[in-house]
């Protein structure tokens, strides 16, 4: 039963990383269809080479001399491989990245080139056979990846060999032209060879010892979460919680293929087990904490509102001719909030004059400075006096709740508090959940 291993940036970063990922691979032979990254900062203040990349193309298509501009990239992957003690050479590669430099193939090529270098010297150094993404990973015409035709591709290719590395976030249209995906698309990559060869784990190597309850940057050595189904990541993720790439859960999910995230430097952590369903009743009540700031809510009063047939319908296909997104719609009998991104108002300066034509509201305010936080876990289901408890929390820290959004599946709880509240209220709501049980 063979497994898809991912390594992030931060796992590739020099020779030091490459020996600990050769390591982990070869510790477990099931570990066959590797997934690496462009090699990502060493320290602080480093660049990672996506970055370089981009910047090299943006100087070369501008007139600047394309091995100049080239040359610190090459000692990037130059150095790895010396000090790996490899004797293999990238100066064809180098030649060809330049020369396609010169006649302007894109930043999606320029960007992708990190991947497939790494990727090179990665398979050189297991003894692996390397696969260039782009003759497997597929998209349309126009961009748009094809998933159906990616699956058939890769379960063809990759089959025919035992232990394969492909590189991550890049694939190409049916022209040959490199498309990618966002940033953070190897984690995509990695779910969807995991799909493509049936893999019974997915495994997502980065720089932290797996999902945490909390931004480490908000609450002090927050707990490691050791379970989460996918429907708490899609939530956690979907407000701010960034350790995999958001899109990254939907080909495993359907295939019903675990993740595991791990540590590079800890190998030994059991890390975040990410799941399609956990039947066992949670330790915790919540699973996690993850939130946003920069939104705004439009409220709206109207008398009689539950009576009249087509208001939300109206308001919706407003939003939806004016491509505006919107995040929640908590409602009332006569009342009804819009939750949206601040920048909503500077792209369309008209929207509150437009609900109010197909509206026609008794009121309408608009509140600004809104952070919006998501508390997250299947064990609020089961556990009487959630809401309760986290409310009194937020009371007794004399943190006014201005947004409160409850899912009908009972998973999360979403509150909005003013933006200057914004990290006091995780750390209260962590200290409640976490510290006081």
């Amino acid at each position: 039963m063979a497994k898809v291993v991912k390594f992030g940036g931060s796992s590739l970063a020099d020779a030091n990383q490459f020996k600990k990922a050769a390591e982990i691979i070869r510790a477990d032979k099931s570990r066959r269809y590797i997934i690496p990254s462009a090699p990502g900062k060493r320290f602080g203040a480093d660049v990672k080479v996506t970055d370089m990349l981009y910047a090299c193309y943006d100087a070369v298509t501008e007139g600047g001399c394309a091995l100049n501009e080239f040359r610190p990239i090459a000692r990037r992957f130059d150095g790895i491989i010396s000090d790996l003690g490899l004797a293999v050479s990238l100066d064809k590669e180098y030649d060809e990245i330049i020369k396609n430099f010169k006649s302007k193939s894109g930043r999606d090529y320029a960007a992708s080139r990190g991947e497939y270098l790494n990727g090179i010297i990665l398979a050189n150094y297991l003894g692996y056979d390397f696969v260039d993404a782009a003759k497997a990973v597929r998209f349309d015409p126009h961009g748009a990846f094809d998933a159906d035709l990616t699956d058939a591709s890769l379960s063809m290719i990759l089959g025919g060999y035992k232990q394969v590395v492909i590189p991550g976030f890049y694939g190409a249209k049916p022209c040959g032209e490199i498309k990618t995906f966002s940033r953070g698309g190897s984690d995509f990559t990695g779910s969807i060879v995991a799909k493509a060869v049936k893999a019974v784990l997915y495994e997502n190597w980065t720089d932290v010892s797996g999902f945490l309850v909390a931004d480490p940057r908000i609450v002090d050595n927050p707990e490691v979460i050791q379970t989460i189904t996918y429907r708490e990541l899609r939530e956690l993720s979907y407000m701010g919680a960034t350790v995999l790439h958001e899109e990254a859960i939907f080909p495993v999910r359907e295939a019903k293929i675990p993740i595991n995230i791990k540590n590079t430097n800890n190998p030994a952590a059991s890390g975040t087990m990410i799941v399609p369903a956990a039947g066992e009743d949670p330790a915790r009540v919540i699973t996690g904490i993850a939130g946003k700031k920069n939104f705004s809510v439009i409220h709206i009063e109207k008398d009689e509102m539950n009576n009249e047939i087509g208001f939300l319908r109206r308001i919706l296909t407003l939003f939806e001719t004016e491509g505006v997104n919107f995040e929640h719609i908590p409602t009332g009998i006569d009342t009804m909030s819009i939750v949206v991104g601040s920048d909503v108002f500077e792209k369309h300066p008209r929207l509150p004059e437009l609900i109010g034509k197909v509206a026609r509201p008794g009121h309408m305010d608009i509140e600004h400075n809104l952070a919006l936080i998501a508390v997250v876990g299947r064990g609020m289901r089961e556990r009487r006096g959630t809401a309760t408890r986290l409310f009194a929390a937020l009371s007794h820290a004399n943190i006014n709740i201005r947004i409160i959004d409850q899912g009908s599946s009972e998973l999360n709880i979403i509150i909005g508090v003013d933006e200057n509240d914004f990290e006091q209220a995780i750390k209260v709501i962590y200290e409640m959940f976490m510290l006081a049980e």
